[in-house]
């Protein structure tokens, strides 16, 4: 996990309007997987930053408050 928290705290440290993350958890094991997504929520919140999570994970997409699936091209937002 170190390496990932670091970046992740670089990524925050500009305090940024907007942080985009691509698949932040998708080459980690489920154990350290939930740690960077707790603290990649963590900081989000902590630090008032826009999310923009792309992600093929249920379950990280659950804990977004807004969540868009791209469908044959087009955006469609989710009930």
């Amino acid at each position: 996990m170190g390496l990932y928290a670091i970046a992740l705290a670089r990524a925050f440290n500009g305090r940024p309007d907007v942080l985009f993350a691509d698949e932040p958890t998708g080459n980690l094991d489920r154990q350290t997987g939930d740690k960077i997504a707790d603290l990649l929520f963590s900081l989000n919140r902590e630090h008032g930053t826009t999310l923009i999570l792309v992600t093929h994970a249920p379950a990280l997409a659950a804990r977004c408050d807004r969540r868009l699936r791209l469908v044959n091209g087009q955006l469609q937002e989710e009930a």
